[in-house]
């Protein structure tokens, strides 16, 4: 008897599910024929498939629409994306048509912010939220926003210096700005309290002694972050409270201040097997605001999210064909693919994130526990377990008798292109891959586009100085 692939996926999980299934024998990427792509473009290759964008800001926006009218929330909801995800035109043109309000991070994000303006893609009356541990020239270019009459920037201060900092190089009246609160990191962490923001104890005085008193700022939004996401743990619902019980305490002394930040993403699908019950999380946010809110006899704040990796995680995907296989001893096999993971998906190996991992072709054959190598020299160019499992099971072939096999990393569209440094000089000199967007027409047809070539030779040794 064979143990088919496709079997062992199919008792494994509920397969085919949302953006997988296998047709004629090919996997297929939200109905994308992925093997398609292949016989074009050759690989390897990333993709973007930009309707996948929309569909996830549609779904957070009617998720919170839906649990505020269900309790009455008197506030409004705003979402943001996070530039620092990815910063891609293509990625910021499809995120920007859904109105949505932007974040940026640092002082080239102004320089975005502009490009943006002039291509009629950012309106003077976008909101924008700045963040992030800012030098001068960063607060340079965000006061040059608002002097040049953008006038829903709000710049967050980080930490109690940066006050000083708007202080000189602001000369409006009036100008909205923000409080970032430090949290306690996860008790397994390797320190306690986050890097930023302001200390919890010492939010009330600052805002006392340096806001308070200056007819320049009014304070309008407070600001927290956790690291790990929005997840469904003690650990996040006790920083949760804490937040909404300062900011209760800030509102009474502060009437300008009218909205919370709500730092940290939804999480993403990396596993077939990914359950997240988003309606529930999104329920017991806006209620637990209401409900603390209400008994502080304060009104209900707008709610700002920041979501970057939940934007775009889940449109981007990475294709690999199998070059040969190696067996290395009884228990190890080695299945090499044709570019770098360290330089192509980073976050895979600098904190050991797992993306879902599934073959393009071969489900009918039998399958095998494997390891996958990249090409690099580096000893850590691997990849070895999936998110619920300590190891990982492909199919078997006949490299040199059968079609090779392709392999699919798929909702990498977050952060790894920034992280690897697309385009730039790579490990090894193994090129970035080509790049293809993928969009979708009226009639449902599908439209790709080569937007990156695969990097040349001539083009890294031009940055090297060659």
């Amino acid at each position: 008897m064979i143990n088919r692939y496709q079997e062992l996926i199919e008792q494994t999980f509920y397969f085919p599910q949302e953006g997988f299934e296998v047709d004629g024998g090919y996997l297929s990427f939200n109905k994308i024929p992925i093997k398609e792509l292949i016989d074009i473009y050759g690989t390897p290759f990333k993709l973007t498939y930009l309707p996948k964008i929309t569909h996830q800001i549609q779904k957070a926006r009617h998720l919170f629409k839906q649990a505020m009218q269900k309790v009455n929330y008197t506030g409004n909801y705003h979402y943001c994306y996070c530039t620092k995800s990815n910063h891609f035109k293509h990625i910021l043109n499809e995120v920007l048509r859904n109105n949505v309000h932007i974040e940026t991070s640092s002082s080239f994000d102004i320089d975005l912010i502009y490009k943006l303006y002039n291509n009629g893609k950012v309106k003077k009356n976008t909101l924008i939220v700045n963040n992030g541990y800012k030098p001068e020239h960063y607060i340079k270019k965000i006061a040059q926003l608002v002097h040049d009459g953008f006038y829903n920037v709000i710049p967050v201060c980080d930490n109690k210096q940066e006050i000083e900092l708007f202080d000189k190089n602001f000369n409006t009246s009036k100008v909205s700005i923000g409080l970032r609160v430090a949290t306690e990191e996860e008790p397994n962490f390797e320190f306690y309290t986050s890097r930023l923001g302001i200390r919890h104890q010492e939010v009330i005085s600052f805002y006392e002694e340096s806001i308070k008193t200056n007819p320049k700022f009014q304070l309008k939004l407070l600001h927290f972050f956790i690291d790990t996401g929005i997840k469904d743990t003690i650990y996040y619902w006790s920083e949760f409270k804490k937040i909404i019980k300062l900011y209760c305490d800030l509102r009474k002394r502060c009437h300008t201040l009218k909205a919370i930040n709500i730092g940290g993403g939804l999480p993403i699908k990396n596993s077939l097997g990914f359950e997240y019950n988003y309606e529930y999380m999104i329920n017991e946010i806006v209620n637990q605001i209401k409900e603390a809110c209400e008994k502080e006899g304060i009104p209900h704040p707008d709610i700002f999210t920041e979501f970057g990796k939940y934007t775009i995680g889940e449109s981007g995907a990475v294709i690999f064909s199998v070059l040969g296989q190696k067996q290395q001893n009884d228990a190890e096999l080695w299945y090499m693919i044709d570019n770098s993971l360290m330089n192509t998906l980073p976050d895979s190996w600098g904190i050991y994130e797992r993306f879902v991992l599934l073959p393009i072709n071969h489900w009918n054959k039998e399958y095998q526990r494997i390891n996958i190598g990249g090409l690099s020299c580096d000893n850590s160019d691997y990849y070895n377990s999936e998110t619920h499992l300590n190891q990982i099971y492909l199919p078997k072939f006949d490299s040199e008798k059968e079609e090779p096999l392709y392999l699919g990393f798929f909702h990498t569209g977050a952060y790894q292109d920034a992280l690897s440094g697309y385009g730039g000089i790579k490990h090894c000199l193994i090129p970035s891959p080509k790049h293809i967007v993928i969009n979708k027409d009226e009639n449902g047809k599908f439209h790709h586009e080569l937007v990156f070539k695969e990097q040349t030779a001539e083009e890294m040794l031009n940055i090297l100085g060659y």
